[in-house]
């Protein structure tokens, strides 16, 4: 096994330990996800909603449950899996660090938090398909998977990134929050009135949010969409990886040596004695 293949293995394994210690973040996983989802499907009116799907360019009507469990189901995994994945970063940061001022190799690094992002969000997704599969059939399921794998790549990316660049724990998860929803919230029709507006399309989650509606009740297979969101997912991963190299890097080169004192000259080392004690 090579040097490098070994440092990636050993990164990577790491990193999912740090997951598997975060439980408040299992513990959202596993009673969080199915919360949301039935409270969002049977508190919900089931009114048929006008939905303008521009990956179809044609309105089709959705019962406004599943519409909002649609929404809850992107908003709760960009909540979880960018909480995981900043929380994650940034309590490894100084042994990250430590690692690189020791020769780890800084790509290895890298890779290995967006391998552990793979490894975290696929799981976490295939919970929350099956939640929304206990209440209703989507024409696509796979689809359906893809569109929320997608929605928790981008958040998971961006968690990550802001890892690098923050130092409060506290102000990191208060923008996961904010900004996805905002992001999510503005998609949804019944919140939203002007939910078809061509300024949603700027934002995160809408290919992801195009994506599992056609997943709901068409059988086509939006690709434009799904690589809208996959090229977030890209965008935020690159961002990050780079903050994250450059954020060691900068490390790496400081002075990581305590700083010593100056040795004591020779005709210091011995102290006179004071007047009195010569005396004696």
């Amino acid at each position: 096994m090579s040097r490098v293949w070994l440092c990636f293995v050993t990164a990577v394994r790491f990193a999912v330990l740090a997951q598997l210690r975060n439980r408040l973040a299992l513990a959202l996983v596993v009673f969080f996800i199915p919360l949301w989802l039935s409270l969002a499907y049977t508190v919900s009116a089931k009114t048929a909603v006008p939905f303008f799907l521009r990956a179809a360019n044609r309105t089709i009507t959705v019962d406004g449950n599943i519409l909002i469990q649609l929404t809850g189901a992107l908003h709760s995994l960009a909540l979880i899996i960018g909480f995981m994945m900043f929380l994650a970063t940034s309590q490894s940061a100084e042994f990250d660090s430590r690692l690189v001022m020791a020769g780890y190799p800084r790509l290895c690094l890298v890779v290995a938090k967006y391998a552990t992002l793979l490894l975290t969000a696929a799981p976490v997704v295939l919970y929350a398909t099956f939640w929304v599969r206990v209440f209703w059939a989507p024409e696509r399921l796979e689809l359906l998977a893809a569109a929320l794998f997608v929605g928790g790549l981008i958040y998971g990316g961006a968690g990550i990134m802001l890892a690098a660049v923050l130092r409060s724990e506290l102000a990191g998860t208060l923008l996961v929050i904010m900004v996805s929803f905002l992001d999510v919230g503005l998609q949804n029709p019944i919140a939203n009135p002007a939910a078809d507006s061509p300024v949603i399309r700027l934002l995160p989650t809408y290919g992801a949010m195009q994506s599992a509606t056609s997943a709901a009740r068409l059988g086509t297979l939006p690709w434009a969409y799904l690589a809208i969101g996959l090229c977030w997912a890209l965008g935020m991963t690159a961002i990050g990886m780079t903050t994250f190299a450059l954020r060691n890097r900068h490390r790496s080169l400081g002075n990581s040596r305590p700083a010593l004192p100056s040795p004591r000259r020779r005709h210091d080392a011995i102290e006179p004695l004071p007047e009195t004690e010569r005396s004696r």
